[in-house]
């Protein structure tokens, strides 16, 4: 079993009404990573990840590209220890 770690991530663009959500939401199934994404008043979109090193970078290079329609313009990633706190990844509203 890998190191686990924990990325708090905020895109900003064109992240909002392209199906963003349900794409990261998507990947983070198969990656079997847990936490949630969530679109932020802002216009940007919110992903918290916690997984295994790799399974979270992975994802991570899939959200840095988003789904056809998307258009990333600025990435922010905050590393951390992963905390445990989620059994499943969700959208949240």
């Amino acid at each position: 079993m890998g190191r686990h770690i924990r990325a708090e991530i905020i895109v900003n663009g064109l992240v909002q009404g392209v199906g963003f959500r349900y794409f990261v939401f998507s990947k983070a199934q198969a990656l079997h990573v847990t936490g949630y994404v969530r679109n932020l008043y802002t216009g940007e979109v919110q992903s918290v990840i916690e997984g295994e090193q790799f399974e979270v970078k992975e994802l991570i290079e899939h959200i840095k590209i988003g789904p056809f329609g998307a258009h990333v313009n600025k990435f922010t990633i905050n590393w951390g220890e992963a905390s445990g706190e989620f059994t499943q990844f969700g959208i949240r509203y």
